[in-house]
């Protein structure tokens, strides 16, 4: 009886939790066998963002991988602070350089816990790309090496493509104007900013590319980050996520930001992946609230400071 007792048990185990499993996890999301088994699929463009781009050719790709340059290829190059959003324009050419078209499917992987790859996956969506083509390797490099073998065979140049993007979401991003006005002044009870950035960076103790330490006026922090494990570079599952951002209200409007537009992006994809309808990042994020030097600053823990408690 106990033998047939573990039988069952183990059968309804192997039924239930995979199914268990594979609802708690985000539909963008595919394994290395996923995409191995696609590879020769000639609609199929996969991008490759190293947080150290010189690692592309000396450590190895994805065979057939085309290499985007995280700073050049994703950011506003002739703008102050240069990781602002490309134009329309500007991504688009980016976009038909790599080969990509209407009906391409976009794999996108990096080695930076998919905060690289979400700047990517923003843009597309921020531009009208189809984002039911687009698909994010979870693991990134560190999921592909564990049954396969990088390349360092350069990538063919791929036949230009001829993907035709939209204007931008008029509901995807916000300029500082628009932080100032409806945090810092107005305080608006339904808008939720947060700071995506390590808490010491947050605080102000620890200073790093940029000129002075704390944050915006009104943020909460949240690391986005913690949504990713750090060993296996893998997306915790869905209901994790949600203890993550449970302080974050599903009514109203979320703006995000950190240093320069990845580890917003990624809080964004996260909160999307989660259901949260109006999520925003903040173009230029501190790089660009930092470098006025005038704009107010707040350093500690708590989203305001004895000046705005009045």
């Amino acid at each position: 009886m106990k033998k047939l007792f573990a039988l069952l048990l183990a059968v309804v185990l192997n039924l239930v939790v995979p199914a268990a499993f594979a609802a708690d996890r985000s539909e963008f999301l595919v394994d290395a066998d996923w995409l191995a088994n696609r590879l020769k699929d000639p609609k199929l463009v996969v991008l490759e963002v190293r947080y150290h781009p010189h690692r592309h050719a000396t450590v190895g790709h994805i065979a057939g991988a085309v290499q985007v340059q995280r700073f050049a290829d994703l950011g506003a190059n002739d703008e102050m602070p240069i990781m602002r959003f490309p134009t329309r324009a500007a991504f688009q050419a980016t976009l038909r350089r790599w080969g990509i078209d209407d009906d391409s499917t976009v794999v996108v992987y990096d080695d930076s816990s998919t905060a690289l790859a979400s700047r990517v996956m923003f843009l597309l969506d921020l531009y009208g790309f189809d984002m039911q083509r687009v698909k994010l390797l979870d693991g990134g490099t560190i999921g592909w090496t564990g049954f396969n073998e990088l390349s360092k065979t350069p990538t063919p140049q791929r036949a230009a493509g001829k993907v035709r993007l939209k204007a931008a979401s008029a509901t995807a991003m916000v300029g500082w104007t628009d932080v100032y006005r409806r945090i810092v002044a107005a305080r608006e009870p339904n808008v939720t900013l947060l700071d995506a950035r390590p808490a010491d960076m947050y605080d102000g103790s620890r200073i790093q590319h940029s000129v002075q330490g704390g944050h915006i006026p009104g943020a909460i922090n949240i690391v986005s980050l913690q949504g990713v494990d750090g060993q296996s570079q893998q997306w915790k599952s869905l209901t994790e996520l949600a203890v993550t951002y449970k302080d974050v209200p599903r009514s109203g409007t979320v703006i995000t930001y950190c240093h320069d537009g990845f580890r917003s992006t990624l809080a964004w994809l996260q909160l999307k992946a989660l259901g949260y309808k109006d999520v925003r990042v903040y173009n230029g994020g501190w790089s660009d609230w930092d470098r006025t030097l005038t704009l107010p600053v707040v350093k500690g823990i708590k989203p305001f400071d004895a000046d705005f408690e009045l």
